[in-house]
C-alpha cells in the first residue's frame, strides 16, 4: 500500500477489524513512520437491467435508492436501513450470478426485501412497480389477499 504522506511503496499492517462488507486497515509506512487507515472493499459485479422496450441499461442503485426511500416516506425507517435493505437485494443478486435481470425482477427482489420490513412499504412500492390501480378498498384487500 502507498504511504499518503511520502509515497514509498510499502507499509506494515499493524491491525486489521472486519466490519459489514469492509475491511478497516491500521498501517505504518516502513519509510517515514507514519500511521494511516485504509478500508478495503470488495467491488460489485454490475448487471444489467432490461427495461419493458427490450432496452438494457446498468443497474443504477440511487434509482432503487430513490423509488424504495419514495415507499418508506414517513414509515420511520432510516436511509441507512434502507442501504442496507438494498444491499441484501444485491448481495441475493450477486449470489445468483445473474448478469441481467428485467425490470420487473428487480422490482420482485426489492418487494421482496421491502416486504420483510413494512406492509405498508410494501403496499406502496407495489402499486407503484406493479401499475395498481385501486378504485375500491375491496380491489385493496383483493390484492393483498393475493400476495
Amino acid at each position: 500500500m502507498k504511504c499518503i504522506y511520502c509515497g514509498h511503496n510499502e507499509s506494515k499492517v499493524l491491525d486489521s477489524r472486519a466490519g459489514d462488507d469492509v475491511i478497516r486497515r491500521r498501517r505504518e509506512c516502513l519509510s517515514c513512520g507514519r500511521r494511516f487507515t485504509t478500508y478495503e472493499k470488495a467491488d460489485i459485479i454490475p448487471f444489467l437491467i432490461i427495461k419493458k422496450d427490450g432496452s438494457k441499461q446498468s443497474y443504477c442503485f440511487d434509482k432503487l435508492f430513490k423509488s424504495v426511500k419514495w415507499a418508506f416516506h414517513k414509515r420511520g425507517i432510516s436511509d441507512e436501513d434502507i442501504e442496507k435493505l438494498i444491499h441484501t437485494m444485491e448481495k441475493n443478486i450477486q449470489n445468483r450470478f445473474i448478469e441481467q435481470l428485467s425490470s420487473q425482477e428487480l422490482a420482485d427482489f426489492a418487494l421482496a426485501q421491502i416486504k420483510k420490513v413494512d406492509l405498508v412499504a410494501y403496499v406502496r412500492y407495489a402499486s407503484a412497480v406493479k401499475n395498481l390501480d385501486f378504485a375500491t378498498l375491496k380491489d385493496f384487500i383483493n390484492n393483498m389477499q393475493e400476495n
